[in-house]
Formats: structure tokens, sequence, C-alpha cells
């Protein structure tokens, strides 16, 4: 019931994300994305709306001005995500960030001097970071909201290149479907970063990513040995990644 509890939760809060990031998709859209039936999408947005997050129209919805509150916890642990994982980072590192908002929110937090991020986040670019990171874009086709970069000249500019660490967040994550995304284009590039890291690989995802699978696998369970998460994550979920050999750490709120 706990584990039930907490995938609705987290669904609701990618059903906000979603419409901050595009106000006009619809509801038919979205159900596809999220891999849910439209009657079960329809029900989070009367729970939605009945929380005044956000208000519906014929065929669609759109994110009101209190929804704000309703995020905060969330940005709260995911800029303690981001914080500690900016701390994993060393002097002469060479690191992977894909798509991910909140990876790429990490590079801020960075302090070791000599660091190179390689990412295809066109967002990189205005991304504010030290004096001693630098970014290098992988290239490729750029794909609206998130100006992703993706197709076949990011793969071949990534084939060849290869990193110290991998820092990837998702839209979802669990010991049956491994690590997952919303869009089928990022998926090889995932993969590539993922399998050129040549020592460690950590996944950033708040809790309303765990347990939850969206549409398309960018790698198994066993191929994440790090996953950086918040204490509210649902630990019987966190338990079955364990017993598949992921070391898992929380961020905690007093930390903040």
């Amino acid at each position: 019931m706990k584990r039930e509890r907490a995938y609705v939760e987290g669904r609701r809060h990618q059903v906000l994300e979603m419409l901050q990031r595009n106000p006009q998709v619809r509801v038919d859209e979205l159900a596809k994305r999220l891999g849910v039936s439209v009657v079960t999408l329809r029900r989070d947005l009367q729970f939605l709306e009945e929380k005044k997050q956000i208000r519906r129209f014929y065929g669609g919805a759109s994110v009101s001005k209190d929804a704000d509150g309703y995020m905060d916890d969330v940005a709260v642990y995911r800029d303690l995500i981001a914080r500690y994982a900016a701390t994993l980072v060393e002097d002469g590192d060479t690191i992977f960030i894909n798509t991910s908002r909140n990876a790429l929110n990490m590079v801020k937090y960075i302090t070791s001097r000599h660091v190179t991020v390689i990412t295809n986040n066109g967002k990189a670019i205005s991304q504010e970071r030290a004096a001693g990171v630098d970014i290098i874009l992988t290239g490729g086709e750029v794909r609206h909201p998130k100006e992703a970069l993706v197709g076949d000249f990011a793969i071949r500019n990534l084939q060849n290149v290869y990193a110290k660490k991998a820092f990837v967040g998702c839209s979802g994550v669990s010991a049956k479907a491994g690590v997952t995304t919303e869009i089928a284009n990022e998926v090889n590039v995932n993969e590539l970063m993922i399998e050129h890291a040549t020592q460690e690989v950590y996944l950033l995802a708040d809790h309303t990513k765990i347990g939850h699978n969206s549409s398309f696998t960018s790698c198994g369970i066993e191929m994440v040995k790090n996953l950086i998460t918040d204490e509210t994550a649902p630990e019987e979920e966190l338990e079955l990644m364990r017993m598949q050999g992921v070391n898992v750490y929380q961020v905690r709120r007093s930390d903040y």
C-alpha cells in the first residue's frame, strides 16, 4: 500500500512537471507519456484540480499559481541531490551528464578544479559554473523543450569518448525495469554515457522517480551501482535495488 501511494504521488508530480514544461499538452498525450490509461490520468488531474494545483479545460490542463508550494519539497530534495553529486567530482575528472535538469544543476556546485563536463543538454551553455569547469556539448539534433541533443550526430561524437564518471537523471527507475525515460531519442545517448563511464555511474532520482517505470529503458538496474535519492523514497523499492547490488545514498532535508 505504501509503495502504491508513493507511485501515485510520483506520477502526479510528473504530471505537474510536464504541464509546467508544456502547458498545451493534451490529456491523451500525457497518458501516453506516463504509460497509464486516459481514465487514470483524468483521476490524477481531478485530484490536482481539487488541490488547486491545476486548472482543467477541454482536452487538457494548465498549472495554477498555487502549484509552487506543492513542488517545494521535491525542489529541495532535488537541490540536495545535486549538491551531494557535486561532492563526488574530483580534481581532473571528466564526467558525463545527460539531459536531466537535476544532473545539470549539480554543475554549479562543483568546486573541484580542471573538470570537464561532456553533456547532450543544450541548456549547459548558460549553466552557472566555476572557472575550473569546462563544458563540451555532444552536438546533435536539438529537441525542445528540454533542448536535448540527440540523433546520429550525437551518437557518433560519443562513440570514441570515455569519462571517469557518469551522472544520469531519469524519468523513472525500478529494480524490475531499470532506468527509464519518456523520450525514445535519448535512450541511445544515455546507454553510451553509462557504458563509457570507466569508473562509476551515479543515478540521480528523487522519490517521485523511485518505483516508477516510464516508456523506454536506458539500461537495466545492474548497470547502475550508485543511486542518489532522498529520505522519502519508498523503502521497499530501494531494498529491491540493494539486493541487485545498488549502493543507495539518501539525502535528508535536515542537511539543507
